[in-house]
């Protein structure tokens, strides 16, 4: 993994892990144990959804740009089938809240984005302008 890669994972892992362990007590004062459990659920979940996705896109990055956006949006497709598989396996589970656990992913995925985003924008952009451009003497 690349340094510029390391650092996406962390600024935005290190963020949402500290969202989640509040979500986990918010859940726990809203909904009792079950929020509680739902919001550790749905924190484990993102954050192993978005890492892995960074994981498969940094391995990809390798090879070619063409292969790193084939492994971004596969890594997607996978993602958003896994999520509707698990809400739709767990709709009538009632260990754990349902909507805690929906607002849990909701919200952690956002910042996750988010998170992300910021960091992007703190780059500072490679530019590679000729020398010569700018001495155009006749």
């Amino acid at each position: 993994m690349h340094t510029s890669e390391a650092r996406m994972l962390r600024g935005a892992a290190i963020p949402t892990s500290v969202v989640g362990v509040a979500a986990v007590l918010i859940g726990l004062l809203t909904a009792g144990a079950k929020g509680a459990l739902a919001a550790a659920l749905a924190s484990v979940v993102v954050i192993a959804f978005f890492s892995a996705s960074a994981l498969v896109v940094s391995w990809a990055a390798k090879y070619s740009a063409q292969t790193m956006m084939l492994a971004a949006l596969a890594s997607y497709m996978v993602k958003i089938l896994a999520v509707m598989v698990l809400v739709t396996t767990m709709d009538g589970v009632s260990v754990w809240n349902t909507k805690v656990f929906g607002w849990t992913v909701i919200g952690l995925a956002l910042l996750w984005i988010a998170a992300e985003f910021r960091i992007v924008l703190q780059r500072r952009p490679y530019i590679d302008e000729p020398e010569n451009v700018l001495d155009r003497s006749p």
